[in-house]
């Protein structure tokens, strides 16, 4: 039988809310060492079990990570992709604040294939945006986001350091973003990627190309995204 707190809560249900609120409140970092089952047994006054089970709990979620002979420590943060979000709600929705590097940026003439994804002429000018995507200190991702330069004047100038590329497309421009379609596979980190993402040469990469429509079904912009193995999650509903 689960025990049940006062509130009608499980009890190992107010241990987990309890770390999870030290780990979103910047209390407890990536890496750090989360109390053992028989610190939360006696600090929360459960037993040995329950306690467990609240660990366990957590690092199914990928809250915690659980190291034979070391220990439970906070999890590197990962991504749930099962959402249309920018990388700033992303990390906002796991309680960590984004930031971005751009790596480079200006106007393309000579990319007929992207621009054929976004159903423009072979000559068109497009805009690219590369960026290195981080929580706090830590390279996730390197993201190249493309666009027409015709329909976004003055998008290159936009201060996209800390801003969201959503949020300056649907305020300045007045676009509303509305679905992806997505090709994911795996590949390896070229000498490029080893340096901008902090991994070894070769380390496994989740790529993403994604072109992102409006909710007038118009392709408006195509990303192709390099991200780190093991801060990921892909979350797919299946039905019958």
């Amino acid at each position: 039988m689960t025990p049940i707190s006062r509130n009608g809560e499980p009890t190992y249900k107010r241990i987990q809310n309890a770390i999870r609120r030290r780990i979103e409140g910047g209390q407890l970092k990536p890496g750090d060492v989360v109390n053992s089952e028989r610190e939360l047994a006696k600090l929360h006054r459960v037993s040995l079990m329950t306690a467990r089970h609240a660990l366990a709990d957590l690092a199914r979620e990928g809250m915690v990570e659980r190291r034979r002979g070391a220990g439970t420590f906070v999890a590197p943060p990962k991504i749930h992709f099962n959402k249309l979000m920018s990388y700033t709600e992303q990390m906002s929705s796991r309680g960590l604040q984004a930031c971005s590097r751009i790596v480079s940026s200006g106007v393309l003439d000579d990319e007929p294939d992207i621009a054929a994804r976004l159903s423009l002429s072979a000559a068109s000018h497009l805009i690219m945006i590369e960026r290195v995507r981080k929580a706090g200190d830590e390279p996730f991702a390197l993201e190249t986001c493309y666009l027409s330069a015709q329909e976004f004047p003055g998008l290159v100038a936009a201060s996209l350091e800390r801003g969201s590329l959503f949020s300056t497309l649907e305020h300045q421009y007045g676009i509303e973003l509305a679905y992806a379609d997505e090709e994911i596979d795996v590949t390896a980190a070229d000498l490029k990627t080893t340096e901008l993402l902090a991994v070894p040469r070769g380390s496994p990469l989740l790529r993403i190309r994604q072109l992102i429509y409006t909710t007038k079904g118009k392709a408006i912009i195509y990303v192709l995204g390099l991200y780190r193995a093991g801060r990921h999650t892909l979350l797919i509903r299946r039905f019958r």
